[in-house]
């Protein structure tokens, strides 16, 4: 059992929640729930230990496994998918080359009297009584198995994580939580970027092979499917439902019903009591009772009404010069990696105005496409821009490459220019960033509010072809946009 206990997170003055408690129990499935900037990445991130609390603390037990997968992925692009894979015990690595350093530093050294060879000793003891109380396990047939069971073909082993979809570096991000074998999976928008084979595989492994799991996400279908419990994020506290996400719904609705209700009988309450007060003020026969309920209205706790996300983007393109008739044409494209064929002899063009989206499963190669237009990455054959064809791209990572040491303002005034400096609160204010949030650290915000703030700085110039790659739609409603 895992306990969230009084946590309060405050951020320049502004609480974000406080005197949350609620316990995450031995096979809870988790909806984690609230509007974007509600604190839900917030409360995941402590309960991972990523983040410190302002106050409260997590308990857990001492030898209990979470796992996190954050809305980013992290992986690195500097090593192969079975190396990343194996840092799953990473940890039993570690204490296994401590054990054997500190035992060759025993085998040299003389000062056998000396307190530091003593405390030598009793690290290497410590770490001893650790060590070999773990399972005798195969590391390398478990990171086999694992990946094998994800649908990772042993020739992918020894490929750079680079080559790899946003979706299949998921998978081994999962590979990794899987051969930890925790006590809690932490999943931050877990279906963002995969196919609809990853997420049925996803919802596979959490149904029948997952202990906890907390989850955040707005693929209704999915958390649907794999929760029994939902706990909502609002107004700096939580409510606590054993249901599931569409019954979740239906007693929110019931839940904030009770409260306008409530409310409308406090405020008429209210002006009925200040009615009183007013008609018999300096009637000397009525001066207890008008004090009495004057005091009574200072300590009336008003009744909070739960509020409604009916936030929307106001967006407004700047002109762009017109580009020529075919801003984006490929002929003979092809590219490999290595003995693996992404795609050969592709032959495209795109003509301007029209919409395109580039559809398939994960891996089969519509990333690699867009860097190919974007001119990132070798390639054979003929692929690139048109005449007068002015790119704005929003690449798969594009959110985390923000600075999280800036606030809103500031990541957009470094890169706004001339005039439109002038404007940077308004056009802020169109994608849902106004008063006082504008001066919240890129640190603290959600991954939905850091994808807008990434979107905000791509619009700043006026562009005539718009490449989204694997923009959710659960951060941004752009009717007017189209992702490839």
């Amino acid at each position: 059992m895992i306990s969230v206990d009084n946590i309060g997170v405050e951020f320049s003055g502004h609480n974000l929640f406080s005197d949350v408690s609620f316990v995450i129990n031995e096979n809870d499935k988790i909806a984690l729930m609230g509007k974007n900037g509600a604190g839900k990445s917030t409360m995941m991130k402590i309960i991972a230990g990523v983040n410190k609390p302002t106050k409260g603390n997590v308990r857990a037990p001492q030898d209990a496994v979470i796992a996190y997968l954050p809305q980013h992925l992290l992986t690195e692009d500097n090593c192969t998918v079975f190396e990343e894979a194996s840092k799953a015990f990473g940890h039993i690595f570690s204490m296994r080359d401590e054990i054997a350093d500190l035992n060759k530093q025993l085998e040299t050294r003389t000062d056998y009297e000396s307190a530091e060879y003593m405390k030598i000793i009793e690290r290497v003891t410590e770490l001893g009584e650790k060590y070999y109380a773990i399972e005798d396990v195969n590391f390398d047939a478990e990171v086999e198995k694992a990946l094998q069971g994800l649908g990772f073909k042993r020739s992918d082993f020894t490929r750079q994580t680079s080559e790899f979809s946003g979706g299949w570096r998921m998978r081994i991000e999962l590979a990794k939580i899987l051969l930890k074998k925790p006590d809690l999976i932490l999943l931050d928008e877990p279906t963002n970027h995969v196919d609809i084979e990853s997420v049925m595989w996803l919802e596979d492994f959490l149904i029948n092979k997952a202990k906890a799991v907390v989850v955040i996400s707005h693929d209704r279908a999915f958390i649907d499917n794999i929760t029994n419990r939902t706990v909502e994020v609002t107004m700096g506290k939580i409510y606590d439902y054993k249901a599931n996400y569409s019954h979740y719904l239906t007693l929110r609705e019931e839940r904030r019903a009770a409260q306008v209700k409530a409310y409308q009988e406090q405020q008429k309450f209210i002006a009925d009591n200040r009615q009183f007060i007013e008609r018999f003020r300096g009637t000397f026969s009525k001066v207890n009772q008008v004090n009495s309920r004057e005091r009574m209205l200072e300590k009336l706790e008003i009744i909070e009404i739960d509020e409604v996300d009916n936030s929307s983007l106001k967006l407004r393109f700047p002109a762009a010069q017109r580009s020529g008739d075919y801003p984006v044409v490929a002929k003979d494209l092809s590219k490999s990696y290595g003995d693996t064929v992404v795609f050969k002899d592709a032959n495209l063009s795109i003509a301007r105005g029209e919409k395109v989206s580039f559809v398939g499963r994960n891996g089969e190669g519509k990333s690699t496409m867009i860097k190919a237009i974007m001119g990132e990455i070798d390639f054979e054959g003929e692929c690139g821009l048109g005449h007068n064809a002015k790119v704005g791209y929003f690449a798969q990572n594009q959110a985390s490459l923000l600075d999280p040491e800036l606030s809103i303002f500031e990541t957009v005034d470094q890169v706004a220019k001339g005039d439109i400096r002038k404007q940077i609160k308004n056009i802020l204010g169109r994608f849902m960033f106004s008063g006082d949030q504008i001066d919240k650290k890129v640190s603290v915000l959600s991954g939905g509010e850091k994808t807008r703030l990434a979107m905000v700085k791509l619009l700043l110039e006026p562009v005539n072809v718009l490449i989204l790659d694997a923009v959710s739609y659960t951060h941004l409603t752009l009717p007017t946009i189209y992702s490839v």
